[in-house]
């Protein structure tokens, strides 16, 4: 990840592990794509890189589309975000305390340097965050914040009701 960003495509794939989770079904990506109003290739791209990691699979057929391979109490954040992103560590160190006409020599650095340490103690606390908030919590949260009509109006609308 360049500039210690995530992708945009990690926000949609929660999104979808959220809304995956409450549905009676498999959803097909196009249904998921214009509920989110995103393009169908984009999202496409999000839900294979969760199918890659495991936290979705693909149902074919006539009732075909994507399922959660687990329940949602199973799945958590940082799942998602390494499904989407890789495992690769947000921060590497290129030792720059040993560049330069003032370089520190290799065997004068008798530890890690101290900023590689606090940026891998910051990004192992991120990811202990993002590992105790599931899909299930953040479902839970959703009913509670936008109503708990939400999940079933989304299932509604992917039948092709029309919902006001």
């Amino acid at each position: 990840m360049d500039d210690m960003k995530l992708s945009g495509g990690v926000e949609w794939a929660i999104h979808c592990c959220v809304v995956l989770s409450r549905m009676d079904g498999a959803v097909p990506a196009g249904k998921l794509a214009g509920l989110h109003d995103v393009s169908s290739s984009y999202l496409a791209k999000q839900m294979q890189a969760l199918s890659r990691g495991g936290l979705v699979r693909s149902l074919q057929g006539h009732a075909g589309g994507y399922v959660l391979t687990r329940p949602a109490d199973q799945i958590s954040i940082l799942d998602v975000v390494q499904a989407v992103e890789g495992k690769q560590p947000l921060f590497v160190c290129t030792e720059i305390r040993q560049r330069g006409p003032l370089g520190t020599p290799p065997e004068k650095c008798l530890t890690h340097c101290p900023i590689a340490i606090a940026m891998m103690t910051a990004e192992t606390a991120w990811r202990d965050s993002l590992n105790k908030i599931t899909i299930g919590d953040l479902a839970h949260q959703v009913s509670s914040t936008s109503g708990p009509e939400t999940f079933q109006t989304i299932q509604h609308w992917f039948a092709g009701a029309t919902v006001p």
